[in-house]
């Protein structure tokens, strides 16, 4: 029973189809199946099975945003019960686009995936200065702080950054990952961060493996 409903929650955040995941979810729950069985199983390992597609180019960023649309539904249904089950947050991730770039969609999905395998994320939207990136990490005591960028002219924000989480006395409490088009691993070492990020999913890599340093 599990696996079947399991194999159609998949193949519906495949899809896309944001209503027939929430509908399959509530079902499964309604089944008497475990709330972190549905949300690891079905949920979790369906959008990992996405984000494994798209490093591998069979699929594109429209495909992976419906999907993760589609999971966040199916979250929404399960979110009500964590408490009750005992479900809490791997970890708190601030995110956000740098001070001069209003793009977001990339940013978007690695908001969606980093919730969809149950980190607590706060994203601060786009335009953000290094200023508002400090105050939020120091309010919300976040583990790790997500910047991107899609704009060459941008990216010395992600640098100012990290110097204003230096100023603030925060930067050994929170880890930094940086992503975008025109970001490198070259330039991740250049200013200091922790980790780089080519797309979502290995946004969503890379920030577990930060939660174990």
């Amino acid at each position: 029973m599990a696996e079947t409903i399991f194999l159609d929650i998949k193949e519906a955040l495949r899809k896309g189809d944001r209503v027939s995941v929430a509908e399959l979810v509530k079902k499964a729950m309604d089944s008497g199946i475990e709330i972190r069985k549905i949300m690891d199983e079905a949920l979790i390992l369906g959008m990992e099975e996405i984000g494994s597609k798209f490093k591998k180019n069979e699929i594109f960023i429209p495909e992976v945003l419906i999907s993760a649309k589609a999971m966040h539904y199916g979250m929404a249904v399960l979110e009500p019960h964590f408490v009750r089950c005992g479900i809490k947050p791997i970890g708190k991730v601030v995110i956000g686009t740098v001070k001069g770039d209003l793009h977001d969609i990339g940013k978007n999905i690695v908001s969606m995936m980093m919730k969809g395998v149950c980190f607590e994320v706060e994203d601060q939207g786009i335009d953000v200065s290094p200023a508002k990136f400090v105050d939020a990490v120091r309010k919300s005591g976040a583990d790790i702080l997500a910047m991107s960028s899609l704009l060459t002219t941008s990216m010395p924000s992600m640098r100012e950054t990290i110097k204003a989480l230096k100023s603030a006395n925060l930067r050994d409490k929170v880890k930094v990952i940086v992503g975008g088009a025109p970001v490198t691993q070259d330039f991740a070492d250049s200013i200091e961060a922790d980790a780089f990020a080519r797309d979502a999913a290995s946004a969503v890599d890379k920030a577990k493996e930060l939660l174990k340093r």
